[in-house]
């Protein structure tokens, strides 16, 4: 039946599972016990170590009661490494041993390790010595001073004697479905990150709600680029090839040629990646030599999914394309596209909601349910929602309402059908001259523009409207180089003459989160600071 108004009640079709991560894998172990479950994505293909799913319960297990010896249930263990299977190991141990994994980016710098870890009173850090030119072990020793709370740091070069702190005959604590699992801290589009509590229910199910309606089968072999510090690499990525008992191989850090590489190697059947990661492998020059046959389907989000990227990779891989939304607070899924969807509906929507979540669309001011078509902020409710943010009750208070609504602060509308269209960030709109405009719409036009590869459309200060257009765009190789005023035409060719930026800037690549989402308070501060 049509909706008649901007709210999808949720459907219970298939139950929410009172599971957790460590009944995850034993399920998987039970199940497939000989089949391959890990796999490290690494350059080197002689390095690539592999493990079997009774393997990788016995080292999780034995990793978990070595944790112990250390730690209590409930402590904080942070992990600061790339996508190294031992960090896939330890995701597991935690979950086992009833700890919560606190995700640190690789790149981070002192002030930005300091801040993770004191906020989120990490008892414990894993980390790797040096990656990337990043001095790991140097800078965790220079903070340690200022972090009271941290009591044990262990390198991943010492991950074999570490096991072998663990008394195999330890019993491992029960761990309830409710229990915290990991501390994830916020992306940072709009600047000070929160960290957010997620419990073992959420992340376990909607890991399987996302590979069920992504349809990864039985033995699919699921590559994974997204970061592991990140829902979309630890929570859809390894638990999601874990309930549908696939082949899980985490690259070791994105790289388009490796990844391209790995899926002709390992025969790989589907995965995951932010656009960001696509566009970067469609334009690699091994592209179109690699036989990438294998791959079957391609999971995105993360940010706007441009629609001609959609159907350049439909058509250029024999594919099929499904896109999720959501957010880290919701575990992280909100809405996805099946993959039998149109292509109208996979390159314009977001797909309808998860199962088991009620989702509206609300006016921003009043709160009312918005109606059929109308642009409001997204709102969801259910199992998935987080714990709250670690330690910061108003923080929570703001995101969650006492109704259980987690307002997610992004601007969309609803179809009659559910189908959910973004539009940008609440923060994001721009009111110019008191008149509502949306930044995605904009950059939906600019984008088919041949001579636009990204582009970012943001307010900022004006002293006659208040706000004022600018477009940020990173040109597209092999075109005619694009103008402002070229630019601004196209615009007024296609929207009403108020939505053409006035103001542009050209760059050779975004300020990014680490899950790949433009960061467009950082491209206001520095056109308003006149460095663009």
């Amino acid at each position: 039946m049509p909706l008649e108004r901007a709210y999808w009640e949720r459907v219970e079709t298939r139950p929410v599972l009172e599971t957790t991560v460590g009944e995850l894998l034993r399920g998987a172990a039970a199940d497939a016990p000989d089949r391959t479950a890990l796999v490290a994505g690494v350059p080197d293909p002689a390095d690539r170590r592999r493990w079997t799913y009774a393997q990788m319960l016995a080292d999780a297990e034995r990793a978990a009661r070595a944790l112990l010896t250390r730690f209590e249930p409930g402590d904080r263990l942070a992990v600061w490494a790339p996508n190294l299977a031992e960090w896939v190991l330890l995701e597991m141990a935690a979950g086992l041993a009833g700890l919560v994994l606190v995700t640190v980016n690789p790149a981070f710098r002192p002030a930005e390790l300091a801040y993770v870890l004191r906020q989120s009173k990490a008892a414990g850090i894993f980390y790797v010595p040096e990656f990337r030119t990043n001095p790991m072990s140097a800078t965790l020793a220079g903070v340690r001073a200022e972090l009271p709370a941290l009591r044990e740091a262990i390198s991943f070069a010492d991950w074999d004697d570490f096991l072998e702190l663990g008394d195999l005959d330890a019993t491992l604590p029960e761990v309830r479905p409710s229990d915290p699992a990991q501390i994830q801290f916020t992306s940072g589009t709009t600047g000070f990150p929160k960290g957010a509590c997620l419990h073992h229910r959420g992340i376990v199910n909607n890991a399987r709600f996302t590979a069920e309606l992504f349809e990864v089968r039985e033995g699919d072999v699921w590559l994974n680029p997204m970061p592991l510090f990140h829902t979309g690499g630890c929570v859809l990525g390894a638990l999601g090839a874990l309930h549908a008992r696939a082949t899980h191989v985490p690259v070791l850090a994105f790289d388009p040629g490796l990844v391209l590489e790995l899926i002709e190697s390992e025969g790989v059947s589907v995965m995951g990646g932010v656009p960001t990661m696509l566009i970067a492998m469609s334009e690699h020059a091994a592209f179109a030599s690699r036989d990438l046959t294998s791959l079957r389907s391609v999971l995105s989000g993360g940010s706007t999914v441009p629609a001609p990227l959609v159907r350049q990779l439909e058509a250029a891989l024999d594919i099929r394309f499904g896109i999720v939304f959501g957010q880290t607070e919701a575990s992280p899924v909100i809405t996805q596209t099946r993959l039998d969807d149109t292509p109208e509906d996979k390159a314009e929507t977001i797909g309808q909601p998860h199962p088991n979540q009620d989702v509206k669309v609300i006016d921003p001011a009043s709160g009312d349910v918005a109606g059929i078509g109308e642009v409001g902020e997204i709102c969801c409710r259910g199992y998935n929602v987080m714990v709250g943010y670690f330690e910061l009750p108003d923080a929570t208070r703001e995101a969650v309402d006492d109704d259980g609504w987690l307002h997610t602060g992004d601007l969309g509308s609803m179809d009659e059908r559910g189908y959910l269209t973004i539009e940008g960030r609440l923060r994001d709109m721009v009111i110019r001259g008191g008149e509502n405009l949306y930044p995605r719409e904009i950059e939906n036009v600019l984008l088919t523009h041949p001579g636009v590869a990204e582009v970012a459309v943001i307010g900022v200060a004006d002293a006659r409207w208040g706000e004022e257009l600018a477009g940020v765009v990173r040109r597209a190789a092999g075109q005619p180089e694009a103008t402002g005023d070229e630019l601004h035409a196209f615009v007024r060719d296609l929207l009403a003459p108020q939505k053409a930026p006035r103001i542009w800037a050209f760059v050779d690549g975004f300020p990014l989160t680490p899950s790949g989402k433009i960061q467009k308070f950082v491209l206001r501060e520095r056109l308003e600071a006149g460095e663009l």
